[in-house]
């Protein structure tokens, strides 16, 4: 997987990369961010005209029904840069572009291959914005970009393996480092540190006190939220339930709390940014992500069953509002003996936030609001 890998790291760097899926060779390029330079030099070096891939949401956002897959949008070459924006992730499409030019994109979808799938599982791998460029390399211009991979200035990566990058390695989670660290609600505590295979993320254990492991753990799986965690940040109740997690685990007599890697229901803080924006011109939290062409939650707990199965737990106490936090857990052999509620305070700038999590994500939030009225 070092490939895919350092792949991740070149799309994150402007670079494009190459994917080899059968006898197609299909060069992928970042949307964000891509500058004319760089999208002319993909078309240089293809021999083709880049066109674009979207992901199903973004799909659905530009109004295309029923949009179970992704799609590969052809586009003009006139018009790779001039409204790359406003068809990968603009927040009116139609005011970038033109009715009757939208309804002509829509008609030019092209069914999504397995390099387009690819390309989108290694943007939303490495946290950029799920469309991504792609141009299939012209016959004429092979041995030029084999050329080009084998003096190290272009990476290939096979299709299959960068679809897959998204799964990451079951158990193969590494305990990396530790220390005691007290904090202001639970003056015994042990923070350990685990690396995913890749190199990408890093989560932390907070063990609080001594926990009987034999008993159900009482437990909290946070997702990292910079504004509200270290910010106090308004539009959201993150930071308010970490604190009062870390207080009720210590009260219960000592738990863990992980803390995730998962910035924004897992589409990174740049996307979070720009999601919020959006919510600023009426949009809710999950139709925000839609635009951007991201799922309502694209949080995979994989990695907190591999925490905890490193930790020695198997039976937990779990503090959440969310269900699918439950689940993911049942599924991955974790055995939910409780839930408990976990509430932060309702406030003028996260109620419409709360509201969606409860009205349209399923959390189990009515005693929040049933407290305000």
């Amino acid at each position: 997987m070092h490939q895919v890998e350092r792949a991740i790291f070149d799309l994150r760097r402007g670079l494009p990369v190459l994917l080899l899926a059968g006898e197609s060779r299909v060069l992928v390029q970042a949307v964000e961010g891509a500058a004319q330079a760089a999208v002319s030099r993909l078309d240089e070096l293809a021999g083709t005209t880049p066109a674009l891939v979207l992901s199903r949401h973004r799909l659905a956002a530009l109004g295309v029904e029923p949009a179970t897959r992704a799609a590969r949008l052809p586009l003009p070459a006139e018009e790779v840069t001039a409204r790359l924006g406003a068809l990968a992730y603009g927040a009116a499409p139609v005011a970038g572009l033109g009715q009757a030019r939208l309804e002509a994109c829509r008609a030019a979808l092209q069914p999504a291959e397995v390099a387009d799938l690819a390309a989108l599982a290694l943007m939303r791998r490495a946290l950029l914005v799920p469309s991504a460029l792609v141009a299939r390399v012209a016959e004429a211009r092979r041995d030029e970009v084999a050329a080009a991979v084998a003096d190290g200035t272009l990476l290939a990566v096979e299709a299959e393996q960068a679809a897959r990058c998204l799964e990451g390695a079951a158990g193969m989670l590494r305990r990396v480092s530790e220390a005691r660290i007290p904090l202001a609600d639970a003056d015994d505590c042990r923070f350990i540190l685990f690396r995913e295979p890749d190199g990408m993320r890093e989560h932390v254990a907070v063990v609080i006190g001594d926990p009987a492991l034999e008993s159900a753990v009482p437990l909290r799986l946070h997702s990292a939220c910079l504004t509200g965690d270290l910010f106090g940040s308004l539009r959201c109740d993150c930071g308010e339930q970490l604190r009062k997690a870390v207080a009720e685990i210590e009260a219960l007599g000592g738990g863990v709390l992980l803390y995730l890697a998962q910035e924004g229901r897992g589409i990174g803080l740049a996307n979070k940014l720009r999601a919020y924006t959006l919510q600023d011109s009426g949009l809710d939290t999950l139709d925000a992500d839609q635009i951007l062409g991201f799922g309502e939650d694209e949080r995979r707990y994989g990695v907190a069953v591999d925490m905890l199965d490193a930790l020695g737990i198997r039976r937990v106490q779990l503090m959440t509002n969310n269900p699918l936090k439950m689940a993911a857990l049942t599924e991955g052999g974790i055995e939910v003996v409780e839930r408990q509620a976990l509430y932060g305070t309702l406030n003028d700038h996260n109620h419409r936030y709360l509201s969606a999590k409860a009205d349209r994500a399923g959390h189990l939030l009515d005693e929040v609001f049933r407290a305000r009225r």
